[in-house]
């Protein structure tokens, strides 16, 4: 049997379609639909059908001989095609004698039968070398001539230890119990011996039961109300969960389990569990999995290939398009799921735009657009629909069926405000305006019908909510709502204000609310109101807080509270705790927050408040790889690759060469950025960086022709180099930072080597003041790399009279 070309490429693409046509071509008396059914009740997901799919394809003729190696799935394809009537097909093969199989056993990639599956092994009763047919109570093997014999009913042996627990817990729901989760007699043996063994299993210790059926019973039981029976904890987390996952000899939950497996992703260095490997074996996180372009398909609908969002027996649909409803094909004449034709303006489904034929008037084979399957017309030979205007303002402008999308959205905002007129809001009716007379209508009418948004324009139309900060709050936090208060700020309606400083306030609040003790609570008070606000307030100087600070006074109130939780439960305060006790806390698994927590504990020991003590973490130089090398040739594709985006070229650079944080870049304005026939000159510290001419292109590129993605809530051009999609808000840091790893950039590993590499170069004072990093920041980097001033001075002075002719006497790095 020979393999057509393109399959490998079909095998990522289609890899379903692929393993049913190589089993049509074997068995043509099975009909497709049975194929396709049996085929898609064990392919699964992608990756496991896919993986079926390049196997069958390099090796078709495990579908006729049934001889491994081969995947699971092949076996398991080979036994359900079986028994759907496949005669061509053959089932597996054992690997030693060839017998066919209808069940199997494996090793590695090989199926066995039962007789040549298992290996032989001395029996620990008799010694003799024999097959093992089971284990005793130690998990050592025995024969069939030697099983452990007990002679007692396992059932009675778990209620005796039990009854010792609950002695008047029902013997019926107790049997229950064990033959739900262990339904085999041997297998309920093994529970006994193990309970017998160690009562304490379920009591609290069941992290140490050697069996996964014994918590199944402990749930069951404790669900039945047993008495004296405790679930338990993750060992490692401590959290109250299914604990199911063997790690060192304890069972824990799955998320102890995940973050034993961190890796880094080789694609965007992230640092998660790996959710596949690629062809090298190499990890790949979630999100990049999930935007890999093998995962991408091609809509039915708008024919982008994307992320399939939906799917339709006729084929996937992406996030941006619906389910089609149920219509009458113009071209095949059947009833289907159905778009319109741009063309003719009639239904017509997936199948018929998708399908070519000869051209009924003009012979040429091309893509059917009207006509009917037997005489089928291309696009010229059509005559395209004449569009009438819009029925409601006659818009000419407008060539599409039915209202256009503005008379929509007034018809929308009709619904939710009521007609316009003076009794509404002048902030609502700012709002209604700026919406209806917006650039991208179509994205305004899709964001009006957001169900978090449409209520809370209806309430504030009616009067049921006041239009202020304050009747906001009061909603769920979420990020359509955030968006629609920035919306209200950009029209006019509400003023602006500090939000993430808000947001701080607000959860402070929850915290010290949360806390019982007054003693406690006045303590969290002085600390995180007197002491981490008011230095975020007086370092901001009038400024609006960012992420980032909202971020660690979060984490910094969290580890406090954490800490003196963990005092309460010990039966320790501040005052009482010596360098002992916290020498425990610091080694307790049970403790959280440790290393933030020791910025409160220095604060309380600053204030006299304790007398121990947490030195504060030393910075010891960058923990990732420095590549130099690689970070040039980043930069070069960046400075000479037109078809990348010019402000994330912009972005990249002023990372790669100027070692800016995503944050620092995030916040730059126009007004950083001083354009003048001598040149472009950069602020991101005190003295300006005179930009060479590569990067000077690309910042006069961006600061002309700047656009964020907000298309409504914008009366005035946004005053940040990097627009974000909020009205009025830079581009946020986690989303510049998703867009420099597409570059292949990893911000932090590439800050530290471009501050690695300026350091080695520049005195630390000109580093700090050209950069705008503090100054003991910088002297850190200079005695990372040991630079040599004394060549930095030379190289000054040998460049002094032609800094002079040219006017521009910057020690700017380059």
């Amino acid at each position: 049997m020979t393999v057509a070309p393109g399959h490998p490429d079909r095998a990522l693409a289609d890899p379903v379609g692929l393993i049913v046509d190589l089993i049509a071509a074997i068995e043509p008396q099975l009909e497709m639909t049975r194929i396709r059914a049996v085929v898609s009740s064990v392919a699964g997901g992608r990756a496991k059908s896919r993986r079926l799919a390049s196997h069958l394809a390099e090796h078709p003729g495990v579908l006729t001989d049934g001889r491994s190696p081969a995947p699971r799935a092949v076996s398991d394809l080979l036994i359900a095609l079986r028994e759907a009537g496949a005669l061509k097909v053959s089932p597996p093969c054992c690997a030693e004698c060839g017998r066919q199989l209808r069940t199997l056993q494996r090793r590695g990639q090989d199926w066995y039968c039962s007789v040549c599956g298992p290996r032989p092994e001395p029996c620990a009763a008799c010694g003799n070398t024999r097959r093992i047919a089971s284990r005793d109570r130690v998990g050592r093997p025995r024969c069939k001539m030697c099983p452990d014999a007990d002679g007692r009913d396992p059932i009675a042996v778990i209620y005796t230890v039990i009854a010792e627990l609950d002695p008047h817990a029902r013997q019926e729901a107790i049997a229950d119990a064990v033959r739900r989760s262990a339904p085999r007699p041997s297998y309920q043996q093994k529970i006994a011996w193990a309970l017998e063994a160690k009562p304490g299993l379920l009591t609290g210790d069941g992290h140490l039961a050697p069996l996964r059926a014994i918590l199944r019973l402990i749930d069951l039981l404790h669900t039945a109300g047993v008495t004296g029976i405790v679930r338990p904890s993750c060992p490692r987390c401590h959290r109250v969960v299914t604990i199911d996952k063997p790690l060192d000899g304890q069972r824990v939950c799955r998320t102890c389990i995940s973050h034993t497996r961190i890796e880094e992703c080789s694609r965007c260095g992230a640092r998660r569990e790996p959710a596949t490997r690629d062809d090298q074996g190499r990890p790949l996180c979630p999100n990049c999995l999930i935007t890999d372009p093998a995962n991408l398909e091609s809509c039915i609908n708008c024919g982008r290939r994307r992320l399939v969002n939906t799917r339709t027996p006729d084929g996937p649909l992406c996030p941006s398009c619906p389910p089609l409803p149920l219509s009458t094909c113009g071209i095949c004449a059947e009833e289907k799921p159905c778009g319109t034709s741009r063309v003719t303006g009639r239904p017509s489904c997936p199948d018929c735009q998708r399908r070519s034929a000869p051209c009924s008037a003009c012979g040429q084979l091309a893509v059917i657009a009207s006509g009917t399957l037997a005489q089928p017309l291309c696009t010229d030979c059509t005559t395209p629909e004449v569009w009438h205007t819009c029925p409601t303002c006659t818009d000419p402008d407008y060539p599409h069926p039915g209202q256009c999308v503005r008379c929509l959205i007034n018809q929308r905002f009709n619904d939710l405000l009521g007609p316009a007129s003076g009794s509404l809001h002048p902030g609502l009716e700012a709002l209604r305006h700026n919406i209806a007379t917006t650039e991208h209508p179509t994205t305004a009418r899709r964001w009006l019908n957001k169900p978090s948004i449409a209520p809370v324009l209806s309430d504030l139309a009616a009067g049921r909510r006041a239009l202020t900060h304050q009747a906001l709050d009061e909603l769920p936090d979420s990020p359509p709502l955030a968006h629609l208060r920035q919306v209200l700020v950009g029209v006019g309606a509400l003023p602006e204000r500090d939000e993430h400083m808000t947001r701080a306030e607000r959860f402070l609040t929850r915290l010290l609310a949360s806390q019982h003790d007054p003693d406690q609570r006045q303590l969290l008070h002085r600390y995180t109101i007197w002491h981490l606000v008011r230095r975020l307030r007086r370092r901001n100087n009038g400024y609006p807080a960012t992420p980032q600070q909202f971020d660690s006074v979060r984490q910094r109130a969290h580890a406090a509270a954490a800490f003196l939780n963990w005092l309460t439960a010990h039966d320790l305060t501040l005052d009482t705790c010596r360098q002992a006790d916290l020498d425990r806390w610091l080694t307790d698994d049970s403790a959280t927050h440790r290393q933030t927590a020791g910025h409160f504990i220095r604060w309380a020991r600053t204030n006299k408040l304790t007398t121990v003590h947490v030195p504060a973490y030393r910075w010891n130089g960058p923990t990732q790889p420095l590549d130099n090398e690689h970070r040039w040739d980043i930069a070069r594709r960046l400075l000479h690759d037109d078809t990348l985006k010019p402000e994330d070229r912009l972005a990249g650079l002023l990372l790669l060469l100027y070692a800016q944080g995503a944050a620092a870049i995030s916040r730059l304005t126009i007004e950083d950025v001083d354009v003048s026939a001598q040149g472009v000159r950069l602020h991101l510290g005190d003295a300006p960086v005179q930009l060479p001419e590569p990067v000077a292109v690309l910042a006069r590129t961006v600061t002309a022709n700047r656009k964020g993605h907000a298309t409504i809530g914008v009366l005035a051009p946004s005053p940040w180099l990097f627009p974000g999609g909020q009205p009025g808000r830079p581009i946020s840091t986690t989303q510049l930072t998703k867009r420099l790893t597409q570059l292949g950039i990893r911000p932090s590993q590439a800050r530290s080597t471009a501050l690695f590499q300026l350091a080695t170069e520049i005195p630390a004072a000109i580093l700090a003041r050209t950069l705008g990093i503090h100054t003991d920041v910088a002297v850190a980097w200079q005695r990372l790399s040991a630079g040599d001033w004394a060549n930095y001075a030379a190289e000054v002075s040998r460049r002094t009279s032609h800094s002079r002719k040219d006017g521009n006497n910057d020690h700017a790095p380059r």
